[in-house]
Parts: C-alpha cells; structure tokens; sequence
C-alpha cells in the first residue's frame, strides 16, 4: 500500500492569503530586497526557485531575513530528492515544484517541508490528492485560466489551488474569483505601477 502524505500545513502557511511573491534567479541582494518589499506590501509567503547554486544561496539568505520577521520562505522549482535536501539545508519552510513527483513530495514531508506539488490535469489532480495533497499548484495558471478552476471544483472539492504562471495584478482577480486560494506574482512585484493593485487584492 501507498504511503500517504499530507501538506495540510498549508492550511495555515496560505490560508487566507491571496498572494504569494515568488524571485527566480535575482541574486542575494535583490531578493532579499523585493522580500521585505512583499512583506510590506502585506504578502506573507514568498518563494524561491533553486535552479542554480546562486538561487540556493538567494534562498538561505531570504530564509534568514524571513526568519527574523516571522515569515516564511519556500524552496521553488524542487524537481528532485537533492533539491529537497538543499531546500532542507538553506532553511526554506516548504517546496514548490512545477509538477507531481511522488517520491519529492515523500522526500519534502520526510524532512519538515510541505510540498506543493505542480499540476494541470485531472489525472494529476487525482493522482496527487490520492497520496494525500490537498494544496496543489496548478501550472501554468494562465494558460488554463479561470474556467480551468471552477471545472476542477465539481470533481475535487477538496482541492485547494495556487495559481502560477503569467499572473500578476492585471489578472489575478480573475482566478481568484473562479476559487483559486491563492495566485502566485514575480516580476508583478518589480513593478511600481503593479503595487497598488497587488495591494488592493490584499484587502479582498
């Protein structure tokens, strides 16, 4: 029999909260940067991908910063059991990946981090709820777009989505509205005239 996990920690790490910032591959300085800006801004959850041993150091870095404010900071792009281990190692408080491993979302659950696995079809909706995953990152959100979501809940009610790809301010009421949870924004982020629609979403 399949071993189940589960990520339901995400109830509380995602809860009730619209947005998530995500960095790829900005470098130490300037994540941490745009970090403090999305905490400020009122986005809780921030994530960054580990592609590359910058984007580790990117991430330990960002984690610390979180860690003395209270945050929590995410590993991205987790595609293997060694990018969980160096997610482990730089302090990230959970992962993200672009679609569904069972065996990194084992891994992810083994070491304290909840997965949040990528998906974007029902077979892998049902595949990943099976194991025993209720939040799941539908990628890339913008291609699916809104009426993706509301055909996903007659199925799945149980299924708690986060949208990503292609999402900033300009469309991200728009899935929030068709029952995503939360909608993950990047560059959104760097962009000044972004910031007080993103702030606005805040206050849904």
């Amino acid at each position: 029999m399949t071993a189940s996990v589960t990520n339901a920690d995400f109830d509380r790490i995602l809860a009730g909260r619209p947005l998530m910032a995500i960095f790829r591959g900005l470098g130490v300085d300037r994540s941490v940067e745009l970090a403090h800006r999305a905490w400020e801004l009122g986005i809780e959850a921030v994530e960054l991908p580990i592609q590359t041993d910058a984007d580790v150091d990117a991430l330990a870095a960002v984690a610390e910063a979180g860690r003395a404010e209270g945050r929590l900071v995410g590993a991205g792009t987790v595609v293997s059991t060694r990018h969980v281990e160096l997610a482990a190692s730089a302090g990230a408080a959970f992962t993200v990946s672009p679609g569904f491993d069972a065996d990194v979302a084992r891994a992810s659950a083994a070491a304290g981090l909840p997965p949040l696995p990528g998906i974007a079809t029902p077979t892998e909706v049902q595949a990943a709820m099976a194991l025993g995953l209720t939040w799941l990152k539908a990628f890339p959100a913008s291609l699916l777009g809104p009426a993706w979501f509301r055909a996903m809940a007659g199925p799945f009610p149980d299924a708690r989505f986060v949208a990503t790809g292609g999402m900033d301010a300009g469309n991200a009421a728009a899935f929030l509205d068709a029952g995503v949870r939360t909608v993950a924004v990047g560059s959104a982020l760097e962009d000044p005239a972004q910031l007080p629609a993103l702030a606005a979403l805040l206050r849904r």
